[in-house]
């Protein structure tokens, strides 16, 4: 859900294949990262692969053990729909912004241009640039540094194609910006804040079903007893 068009530093490159072997079950929760194969598979020194243990430690991917090494994490769910509600936020306010900061009204046609293209696509890959660009179109109409400055920090958790791993996120982002186009067209902020904000509660909620399923999600902690 991130904009794209950043280039990646080796660290990220790191997290980035971190993050995909344990989404694909061949890092689990408890294991040890082994930080010399990733840095022989990037073909890297450890210093990447140290930057990216601290990104991935921010982001709750691992924790760190003084003198033992980096763990792998379980993903809390809460952490999980928090993320994606806060991407509802940030959207939500690149489009009211847009509404005010766009007098031409530029932004509408080029979203219609974008909702046109990806109209009847089942391409998991072609869904997941048409909405990156959907999403970058708003926020570059806002006219904000701040949005993007944020959204910068926010660093995708489903790595790869989106809507390849999470195919029942497809109908959710499809219905949501074509709601959130038709409040725009409407100049209606509240309803676009508000469309935003449900759109990405609802792919938060299908990613969380999707880290379930894959058993990425730490148990819930017990109910302290009486």
């Amino acid at each position: 859900m991130e904009l794209d068009g950043a280039v990646e530093s080796r660290g990220e490159q790191a997290a980035r294949l971190i993050r995909r072997r344990i989404f694909d079950g061949e890092l689990r929760p408890g294991d040890r990262v082994p930080q010399d194969d990733i840095a022989a598979d990037l073909g890297v020194s450890r210093i990447p692969v140290r930057e990216a243990l601290i990104i991935l430690q921010q982001e709750g991917w691992v924790t760190i053990a003084m003198n033992r090494g980096a763990f792998i994490a379980g993903f809390d769910e809460v952490a999980v729909r928090d993320h994606y509600n806060l991407f509802g936020v940030v959207y939500g306010f690149a489009a009211r912004r847009a509404l005010e900061r766009d007098p031409s009204r530029a932004l509408i046609p080029r979203l219609r241009e974008i909702q046109s293209q990806r109209r009847g696509s089942e391409d998991p890959s072609e869904m997941g640039r048409r909405s990156v660009a959907f999403n970058a179109a708003v926020v570059e109409a806002s006219a904000s540094s701040r949005v993007k400055v944020i959204l910068r920090s926010m660093t995708a958790l489903v790595p790869s194609d989106f809507f390849a791993l999470v195919a029942a996120a497809a109908e959710v982002e499809r219905a949501g910006t074509g709601a959130v186009l038709a409040a725009l067209e409407r100049s209606d902020p509240a309803a676009a804040t508000d469309v935003y904000a449900r759109m990405m509660h609802g792919l938060g909620e299908k990613v969380v079903a999707e880290f379930s399923e894959r058993g990425l999600l730490a148990r819930p902690r017990a109910a302290p007893q009486d």
